[in-house]
């Protein structure tokens, strides 16, 4: 009986210390929470409403019902009309669209001799009834953006224009750049690389200033001349050094033993990547002002990596997500750097061309520094 009575008196202590401890309390909760909805509700395998471009050659009464027809499937949604193809593929190296459908000048002809239409016409050769009416540009490193566009590779024509069926002939020539072969390491690993130096990066800062305090090393700095926004920046400047040795064996195996092809400037990739461990360092910070202990810092890093991994765009399309996972999403330092690391290393993008992202990442350190040493007060309390 006695030893019952010893077993409830530590079960009231620690209900009690965990109810005292209301970040852990909230982490219990939020954490399942955050699980549900980003499973339930913005996590999609099925992906819609692909922003594409259209080069439109023909202009034609046709080529906008053929538009028309691409929409109504609900993979594609047209945001952006090029007028030359110089113009079209630049938009698709910057990753402004995901593809691009263009439409020659013969339309009306392709689409009189299709097999799935048939007006009627006199016979042709087999060259003028297996040609395509239109042919798509798919951007084609991610695997799941690609999937979706070669759906619509065989879309019926017949369908709509009330025809007999398609014998065969595919109604889109789909041609996949910078991954033709639809390898998933091409697309993983330098993706792989913004997931880990978000884990690793966040975790080594978040401690940072709870360490000093559990050690009882927070006397010895406030008694020291070092500003508040010194000791932020000299906690996180030796961490850059380890990132950019993370980065260098990720990519490096990968292309080793996966063939990842290193398309981009290494002086281009060396300066997004440096925005971005210096980023992820600064959040590690601002959670390392708010952490009581290095539990609760460690549940806040958790609290920031699940987003990082399911919203970022490492695991499904950022545009398969709901727009309010969006808007959560572009709050990440790992969506922006997702966006800058595949575009350099991939598909060879200047980093002029991906502006707004280095421009958030830069703002973001400058506002989180501000924030993580204003949060650091040199005082015992």
């Amino acid at each position: 009986m006695s030893g019952l009575l010893r077993i409830w008196a530590v079960l009231r202590k620690e209900l009690t210390q965990l109810r005292r401890d209301r970040v852990t309390f909230g982490m219990i909760v939020m954490i399942q929470l955050i699980q549900l909805l980003l499973f339930g509700y913005a996590i999609n395998t099925e992906v819609r409403h692909v922003p594409v471009g259209v080069v439109d050659q023909s202009q034609s009464g046709l080529s906008r019902v053929l538009l028309q027809m691409v929409e109504a499937t609900q993979v594609a949604r047209v945001t952006r009309h090029f007028t030359s193809m110089e113009e079209a593929e630049a938009a698709l190296r910057a990753a402004e669209v995901r593809a691009v459908l263009i439409i020659p000048k013969d339309v009306d002809h392709r689409v009189a001799r299709h097999p799935s239409v048939g007006l009627g016409l006199p016979p042709s050769t087999d060259e003028e009834t297996s040609r395509p009416v239109a042919q798509w540009l798919v951007d084609g490193s991610d695997t799941l953006i690609a999937a979706a566009i070669k759906s619509l590779r065989n879309m019926p024509l017949a369908e709509l224009l009330d025809k007999p069926a398609n014998r065969g002939v595919p109604t889109f020539e789909v041609a996949l750049l910078y991954n033709p072969e639809q390898r998933t390491a091409v697309n993983i690993v330098p993706g792989l690389v913004a997931i880990i130096l978000t884990m690793t990066m966040i975790m080594f800062t978040s401690a940072a200033i709870v360490r000093e305090r559990e050690r009882g090393n927070m006397e010895l700095l406030i008694t020291t001349p070092v500003r508040s926004m010194e000791l932020m920046v000299g906690k996180i400047a030796p961490y850059i050094l380890i990132g950019a040795i993370q980065v260098t064996i990720i990519l490096g195996i990968g292309h080793v033993l996966f063939r990842v092809p290193i398309n981009g400037d290494l002086l281009h990739l060396a300066a997004v990547t440096l925005l971005f461990i210096t980023a992820s360092l600064t959040l590690g910070l601002i959670i390392s002002t708010i952490a009581v202990n290095q539990l609760q810092s460690m549940q806040m890093t958790v609290f920031i990596l699940l987003p990082s991994i399911l919203l970022s765009g490492f695991m499904f399309p950022y545009e398969g997500m709901p727009v309010a996972a969006q808007y959560i999403a572009e709050a990440l330092p790992a969506t922006h750097y997702m966006r800058l690391v595949r575009g350099v290393v991939l598909r060879d993008v200047a980093i002029t061309h991906m502006w707004p992202d280095m421009l958030w990442l830069a703002g973001f350190i400058v506002a989180g520094l501000a924030v993580a040493s204003m949060r650091f007060k040199k005082r015992l309390d």
